[in-house]
């Protein structure tokens, strides 16, 4: 379709969640204590990993780039949705919306990077250990942290460009979010070409670290089988777990939603998906980090003693 015969649309309503007021009141609340424990939690792992030096190792540098990314991720969608919880006017300008599917794009797949490089980061403390320093050195460490952050926000440039470049024919997006698939719905052209997009993209963005967790537990877990004593493989298994919880958590989910036939989703399954990457999983993840943890308690202990 031309430029100039495309429709305009200067700004979106958001049907959000729920239209029952007693019930978005009750989810106001919920999801205001959810982010503040998000912004919060990782916060503070963000200001131990920079005040403790016993943390300044190449996991917790990893940890430190992910906690950020969680916050800017939350930060993209939760506060416009708990303003729309106590407003009758859900409606979000035109280029908030763009800006809004650009960051939440960007950190998502930011994140999913991220996960991978922590990975190979496991693999190698596990399967190298006397040559963990040398391999895991300051400067790989910063390229992988700006390759991950690098390919996310350029998926998400290309996804966001293509999408916003359709004729759009309404206005009101089912979603409490400019999500991707939601905007999609929105145009009135053939979606042929984006839904290639979106699959090639889930393909680079949730596969390909998938894959490369998948190959670094193999040799991890190899690795921990040929340890001889039982503490020695707890140990091995337990710098690893807290990783591997979250990502089961994130690519399970990823994959089971959005690398499914299209017409296995619906509109209810993708709000779910979309709260728990927007909500739940930034503020589980430095819950699982610091619980799970003892090297993340002591350095909260050993900060706490010094403000006493």
């Amino acid at each position: 379709m031309d430029r100039k015969n495309r429709t305009w649309v200067s700004e979106f309503f958001l049907l959000g969640l729920s239209s029952d007021w007693g019930t978005q009141v009750s989810l106001f609340f919920l999801f205001l204590a959810m982010y503040l424990v998000t912004v919060v939690g990782n916060s503070l792992i963000i200001i131990l990993i920079r005040l403790d030096d016993r943390l300044h190792t190449p996991m917790y540098f990893f940890l430190g780039v992910l906690s950020l990314v969680d916050i800017c991720y939350t930060n993209s969608t939760v506060p416009q949705m708990l303003v729309h919880f106590l407003s009758s006017w859900k409606a979000i300008p035109f280029h908030s919306c763009m800006l809004q599917l650009y960051v939440s794009l960007a950190m998502g797949g930011t994140e999913f990077f991220l996960l991978g490089a922590m990975a190979y980061d496991r693999y190698v403390a596990v399967c190298h250990p006397l040559r963990y320093t040398v391999i895991m050195s300051r400067v790989l460490c910063l390229g992988l942290a700006t390759s991950c952050l690098v390919a996310g926000f350029g998926n998400s440039l290309m996804q966001t460009v293509i999408i916003f470049e359709l004729p759009l024919c309404h206005n009101v997006i089912n979603h409490f979010a400019c999500e991707m698939l939601a905007v999609l719905r929105l145009t009135c052209a053939d979606i042929s070409f984006n839904k290639v997009m979106v699959a090639i993209s889930g393909f680079l963005v949730i596969m390909l670290p998938c894959f490369l967790v998948l190959f670094s537990y193999a040799h991890i877990v190899a690795a921990i089988l040929r340890i001889r004593s039982t503490e020695g493989r707890c140990k091995a298994f337990g710098t690893c777990a807290s990783h591997l919880t979250v990502v089961s958590m994130c690519f399970g989910t990823a994959i089971f939603t959005y690398m499914r036939p299209a017409a296995g989703s619906s509109v209810k399954q993708e709000k779910m998906v979309a709260l728990f990457y927007a909500v739940v999983t930034p503020m589980l993840n430095p819950l699982i980090y610091s619980l799970r943890n003892k090297e993340v308690m002591s350095a909260l202990q050993r900060v706490l003693g010094k403000l006493k």
